[in-house]
This record gives C-alpha cells, structure tokens and sequence, in this order.
C-alpha cells in the first residue's frame, strides 16, 4: 500500500516542490492550501505522473491553516482510505515586511504568527495524535535559518521561526517513546514567491533579493525533506540547516558585483 503524505501550503515554493517530489517517490498526496482552482490544476498534473506504473492518487482539502475549526473540519471528512498519514510537512508559512518591530504592521505580525506558530500546531494537533496510536510516522516542519538568529527588520517572522523549532524540539521528545520521527528544515535564501509576498506584490524589489547570487530552489529543499522521510526507520533527521553556496548564515551573504 501507498504511503499517504499531508503538505499544507502546497500550490506554491517549497509546497509545491515537495508534492511534485514526493509523487515522483511513490506517495499518495492530501494536499491543502486556500486556493480550490490552484489545487485543481496541481492535482490534475500530479495525477499524471508515472510512479513506477502506479498511479498518483491526490486528494485536496481547501482551507486556511489559521482558521483551526476549517482545518478540523476538512480533515474531518477525509474518507478512511485517507486517514493513514504517514508523512506530516507543516509547510504553511509567510513572512510580511522588513519593517523596524517599533514601526511594524499589526496585521502582519498577527497574520505571521497565526500561519507560522498557530496553524502549524493545529495541524500537529490534528494529525500526530493517530501517527502514535500507530506507533509511526513522521513530522516534517519547514523552519528557517531565520529561527537560528535575527536579521534587520526580520524581527517577528524570525520569532515565529525559532518558535518553529523550539515547537518541533518539543514534539520530538514528547514522541520519543513512539517511533514517529520529527524534522526540522531550515532553508536559507529559497527563491519561490516568498518575497513578493513579505513585500506586498512588490515584484522589483522581490527580485533585488536574489542578485548576484544562485540562490535554493523548492526544488532543493524538497529533496532534502524527501531523504528524511526516506530513511530507514532507526534514523531520524532532527534538523537541517540548508545553505545557499554563497551564504554562510542569515543575515550574511556575498553576492557577485
């Protein structure tokens, strides 16, 4: 039988690139994110990929990781064939500015840690419950290199990172008695539409992130989240701090003139 992987965030950066890429390795997918038209089309293509000649099943659930009663209710009325979850990537994550914190937006710090903090714990919540009664499985949280330190005008979204780790530190001793395994990724500099997004549709300055240098692709990451799932059952991959070539942390990257 299939394994069944749940990724929240899943039509865009390294949500997406994780669901083409567990699809490739031979996972049935629950696939969640706030866009029912963008989940159809992702779906659709998934469906059609040939994992050793057996087909990709894929099954969508639209709601938004900040409201907890909507994320209980879709995966509420996930059929039993869907109930099996064997692998958990708590992908659903922005940041919103690069605002000084005293000269911040409230609605930005409120939407951050709703999405980051909150809606990663409901999933938790939601699904880690049935991985101990089975005595398996696994929890994939997408951190950052944000949560190791904090950069200029990074202030809550890096608050919101580390809580990411100290979240999945804590759940991987509360499961160590189980053998659900718990990971934490954390990428650095990921091209995907993470900066248009922290500022505000902003393309051109979106695009000055990434100069003069090559940075990660979801692709990257998605690779590294598929080897933890992959590996035997006596390994766990606890953390994975994931580097551009060029970057040697977060606040410090050399760029080509």
């Amino acid at each position: 039988m299939k394994k069944i992987a749940l990724i929240t965030g899943a039509t865009s950066g390294i949500g997406e690139a994780c669901a083409r890429r567990f699809a490739l390795g031979g996972y049935n997918l629950i696939l969640t994110a706030r866009r029912a038209d963008k989940l159809a089309g992702l779906k659709a293509e998934l469906e059609a990929v040939d994992a050793g000649g057996e087909p990709v099943r894929v099954r969508t659930l639209t709601f938004d990781v900040r409201d907890a009663q909507a994320a209980q209710a879709a995966i509420e009325s996930l059929e039993p064939e869907w109930q099996t979850i064997d692998v958990l990537i708590n992908n659903a994550g922005l940041a919103l500015g690069l605002d000084k914190e005293y000269e911040g937006n409230p609605d930005d710090w409120a939407t951050m840690i709703d999405t980051n903090i909150k809606g990663l714990l409901t999933m938790t919540r939601l699904i880690v419950p049935a991985m101990v009664k089975r005595n398996e499985g696994h929890v994939i949280n997408v951190g950052s290199v944000a949560g190791d330190a904090a950069y200029a005008g990074g202030n809550v979204y890096c608050a919101t990172k580390a809580a990411v780790k100290a979240i999945t530190d804590g759940l991987r001793i509360d499961v160590a008695e189980s053998a659900v395994r718990v990971t934490n990724l954390k990428p650095g500099l990921v091209e995907t539409n993470f900066s248009n997004v922290r500022f505000h549709g902003d393309t051109e300055r979106a695009d000055n992130v990434y100069r003069g240098i090559t940075p990660l692709t979801g692709a990257d990451i998605a690779d590294v989240a598929f080897y933890a799932a992959s590996a035997p059952k006596h390994v766990q991959i606890a953390e994975v701090l994931i580097l551009a070539t060029h970057q040697a942390n977060g606040s410090y990257i050399y760029r080509e003139p």
